[in-house]
């Protein structure tokens, strides 16, 4: 995979306040908008570690997902808004932070809407998220845009929330992924355990290193970036107990 485009916020647009961590629609010095998440936001660095793993996996499986960059954010772009809260946030963030591209016209998926995915296409995506521990794709937030008549995947911060925990249990990786049951698109899904055949064999231990290695260091905060490739290569083992619980799901 090529690595991260490096760019530097120029101006702040308008804040996306729809979002927990409050992202902004800023402007870079490429002159493309970016939708931009917040390295000093609730869930910290760790959040956009998840973003770039999580979405960077999902890429190379060929998923539709928008262009993610690093962005550096001087403070001062912070001193002509008026929100303080706003303000607060982009000082805390001053320095490195995760940029994904603006699709602009893009509507957010909704299964009220009566636009139904392809099954395999869900199936596939289920598998994915059951895979990377996503818990945040779910009917009250599908996290899913329709752009050009297709289906991109954004918003992967809260994916591998092992990361978070204060000590981590050996073994946490083999566990199953209950909140698959709350998918927003496993209604609409194909088989699981079909996807699993076709896309299991695609994440290599070579590709789970390089995705690692994408991973900026002033992100980590000191973690070792091996634990991803060490979490999703534990995920893959057999018997994948994650999909069997995404298949029992999908049957009820």
């Amino acid at each position: 995979m090529q690595p991260l485009r490096r760019i530097a916020a120029t101006r702040y647009v308008t804040p996306l306040r729809e979002g927990g961590s409050l992202p902004a629609i800023v402007e870079a010095d490429d002159e493309g908008l970016y939708v931009l998440k917040f390295r000093g936001a609730g869930q910290g660095p760790k959040a956009l570690v998840a973003e770039i793993v999580a979405g960077e996996l999902a890429r190379a499986l060929g998923f539709d997902v928008p262009e993610l960059t690093l962005v550096e954010l001087d403070p001062v772009l912070g001193r002509a808004e008026p929100d303080p809260e706003i303000q607060d946030l982009i000082v805390a963030s001053a320095g490195l932070n995760l940029g994904v591209d603006f699709l602009p016209g893009s509507l957010p998926f909704s299964p009220a809407a009566g636009i139904a995915p392809a099954p395999e296409l869900a199936a596939r995506i289920v598998w994915f998220d059951a895979l990377v521990t996503n818990v945040d794709r779910t009917a009250q937030n599908p996290n899913l845009l329709l752009w050009h008549e297709r289906l991109w995947l954004i918003d992967h911060g809260a994916a591998l929330y092992f990361h978070h925990a204060s000590e981590r249990t050996p073994g946490d990786e083999r566990r199953t992924f209950p909140a698959i049951r709350e998918h927003v698109l496993l209604p609409f899904a194909a088989s699981i355990a079909e996807a699993d055949a076709q896309l299991a064999p695609q994440v290599t231990p070579e590709l789970l290193e390089e995705i690692a290695a994408a991973v900026p260091a002033e992100l980590l905060d000191g973690e070792d970036p091996e634990v991803y490739v060490a979490f999703l290569r534990g995920r893959l083992e057999s018997p994948r107990m994650f999909v069997e619980e995404a298949e029992r799901a999908r049957e009820r």
